[in-house]
């Protein structure tokens, strides 16, 4: 997930963030994870946008924690974000908080069909098990990011062990929608796995939670997002993401996340994927690894000063 300040809430001040990312050796397939440490607590306000992949936000800060918010159901602390929820807040003070972005696949071996929850928010809880108190609280006393990532891996390891993977073919759909940032046509999708549109989009509904057409708009949009934030005008990301024309772009950011493309355009951890997701976003750069350096400020239009000043180190303690 990313997020943006919310309009009449309180905007992250980035300048005391830090983000840790696992070492290349720690990484494992199909899951990419990030810390966030604010130097002091501090009450933030956002609004979430969507991402392809299942979200698992983990609280680690002291006290209530934050409070999640999307389609009118709201619950507090570590929670999970399915696929394509719908608008979205958090609000809370935070100090510090692991988020875990797993790929649809992936999700379905941890936590089973529906990979994507239907596209629900449920609290961490009642996602993964009895346990999830315990887990919160190892992850919370690891201390340094390096060894929260190791516990973290530890135990999605063990989850995922013995567990059936999606369809082959289902598999496959996923990776050819996401690999065209969602230009594809389901019928042809169908094609290639040999199987008929109404069996391919019945399966991929039941292990991933979302229809293929869902998936493709969802992909597109991303990309989509990922162009606003990078600084191009509507019309160009509307026509470089294959939408009809800057209505329609309007339209569809408008249904994934209850905001406008100018809101988006100033989510500020869309500028973050690029040091804790590094090629999540098609606009940004390389990253070195292993070394702390800031996140990439990305440019913004003519006259427009919204991400002055704005700065993430990658800590890699």
């Amino acid at each position: 997930m990313s997020s943006t300040g919310a309009p009449n809430g309180v905007a992250p001040d980035w300048s005391s963030v830090r983000v840790a990312v696992p070492r290349p050796s720690a990484r494992l397939p199909g899951i990419s994870m990030a810390g966030f440490s604010w130097r002091a607590p501090a009450f933030v306000d956002m609004a979430m946008v969507a991402h392809p992949s299942v979200t698992l936000l983990i609280d680690l800060s002291e006290g209530d924690g934050l409070l999640y918010d999307a389609r009118g159901r709201h619950g507090y602390g570590s929670f999970v974000i399915g696929l394509a929820p719908g608008d979205l807040r958090a609000a809370g003070r935070v100090g510090e908080c692991l988020q875990i972005r797993l790929e649809p696949g992936t999700a379905a071996a941890l936590f089973g069909p529906p990979a994507g929850l239907g596209g629900t928010v449920e609290s961490f809880a009642d996602v993964w098990g009895r346990d999830a108190e315990r887990v919160r609280d190892e992850l919370h006393a690891a201390g340094p990011w390096d060894e929260r990532f190791a516990v973290a891996a530890r135990l999605l390891r063990r989850r995922t062990t013995d567990r059936h993977p999606v369809d082959p073919e289902v598999a496959h759909t996923w990776r050819t929608t996401l690999g065209s940032r969602g230009r594809v046509r389901v019928d042809g999708l169908a094609d290639e796995v040999g199987w008929s549109r109404k069996r391919l989009s019945a399966r991929f509904h039941a292990q991933l939670g979302i229809t293929p057409k869902r998936a493709a708009r969802l992909v597109r949009f991303d990309h989509a997002a990922h162009l606003l934030a990078a600084g191009l005008p509507p019309a160009t990301v509307a026509s470089e993401s294959g939408y009809v024309d800057q209505s329609h772009l309007h339209r569809e950011v408008k249904a994934f996340t209850g905001l406008t493309p100018t809101a988006v355009a100033g989510a500020p951890w869309l500028a973050i994927d690029d040091v804790a997701w590094p090629g999540s976003s098609p606009a940004g750069s390389t990253r070195s690894t292993g070394a702390v350096r800031p996140a990439p400020r990305r440019m913004a239009p003519p006259g427009a000063a919204w991400n002055r000043g704005w700065t993430a180190d990658t800590d890699t303690r």
